[in-house]
């Protein structure tokens, strides 16, 4: 008999209600593994893709809709705000990112079916709370230029209504704050020099990724935070994976002066530390069914690959024979996909 072939959601659900049945009676033990053997977790989780395109497509509309909307009206009636406290600003900033949260919590409960426009709207109140948190600071600034004291209140704050609200948005907009300021933080302390204990940025937070992604992974396995774990994971992941790509790219050179000056073939080792990474998290996740460790470790692979392609054969190579091999290459990438999906599906 063909399996199921389930998102992670759905599968979770599945196990859920078996294990209430049998913890029930309704179900004896060997029914139940019976039941389990029937279904498989897809292999890649498009309703997590949609999720991620989804606040994508937000961010480009948002910038989109400021780059209609700033004309010369408007930034006339922006001029005569000029004068306005900066206290009053970020108070007023706060009552709508309140009133926001409220709305999108409500919109929430009363219809749950409408996931986007939902999340919009929690969106824009985390907006405006990053700007009441800029303004306070603004109004509290003391001239010591300490800006990253700014970026651990939004920590703070994005954190505590993350749980109050269980948002996984606003606890993703915590986790980018977190970042936001580490990276402040270190270069604060160097009074904004090109390196941080002998570390340039991409270094520093290839050392920050691999703690948040422990992290997660200690969330995921003792159940802490359950709904935010698998975040934190990712969001870990993804400042991993591209702090060790920029640094196959610019090494551990702080000023882009001083890396114009070597061959990129003298970066060579960086590459091979960050595609052995991805390697190594391939194999775990194939070894652990873990999806997550494996869609990443086989995606930054290949663009490591690309990337060391570019950089060692683009001068050396003539251009029709350059993007031939790329087309052909794809080509092949894409057919081989398009197997194992149909294969699993």
């Amino acid at each position: 008999m063909a399996k199921l072939n389930l998102d992670k959601q759905e599968a979770e659900f599945l196990d859920k209600a078996i294990n209430q049945w049998e913890t029930e009676g309704l179900i004896n033990t060997d029914t139940a593994q019976n039941l389990r053997s029937t279904y498989d977790i897809k292999q890649f989780d498009w309703r997590r893709l949609a999720q991620y395109s989804f606040w994508i497509a937000l961010a480009c509309g948002l910038i989109a809709v400021a780059s209609l909307v700033i004309n010369d009206a408007i930034i006339t009636f922006l001029q005569k705000l000029y004068n306005t406290p900066d206290i009053v600003i970020s108070i007023l900033a706060a009552a709508f990112a309140v009133w926001f949260y409220y709305y999108g919590q409500k919109q929430k409960r009363t219809h749950p079916g409408r996931l986007f426009s939902n999340e919009a709207t929690i969106f824009t109140g985390v907006l405006f709370t990053a700007i009441s948190i800029a303004y306070l600071g603004k109004a509290l600034d003391n001239g010591s230029g300490h800006i990253s004291l700014l970026f651990l209140i939004s920590v703070a704050v994005y954190g505590i209504l993350a749980m109050k609200f269980s948002s996984k948005l606003i606890w993703a907009f915590a986790l980018i704050s977190l970042g936001s300021w580490f990276g402040t933080e270190t270069g604060y302390q160097t009074r904004w020099s090109d390196y941080f204990l002998g570390m340039n940025y991409p270094l520093r937070f290839v050392i920050f990724g691999a703690v948040l992604t422990a992290a997660g992974l200690f969330l995921e396995k003792t159940k802490r935070l359950p709904e935010f774990n698998t975040l934190t994971y990712v969001i870990g992941l993804f400042y991993l994976f591209i702090s060790l790509w920029l640094l196959s790219i610019f090494g551990n050179f702080g000023d882009l002066e001083d890396w114009f000056k070597v061959k990129q073939l003298t970066l060579f080792y960086w590459g091979i530390i960050s595609a052995a990474t991805a390697l190594a998290f391939m194999l775990y996740g194939l070894r652990k069914k873990d999806a997550i460790a494996r869609e990443f470790g086989i995606t930054f692979l290949l663009i490591n690959i690309y990337t060391r392609y570019f950089e060692y054969l683009w001068d050396i190579t003539d251009k029709a024979i350059f993007f031939g091999i790329l087309a052909v290459s794809f080509w092949l990438i894409g057919r081989k996909a398009e197997k194992i999906w149909n294969i699993r599906v």
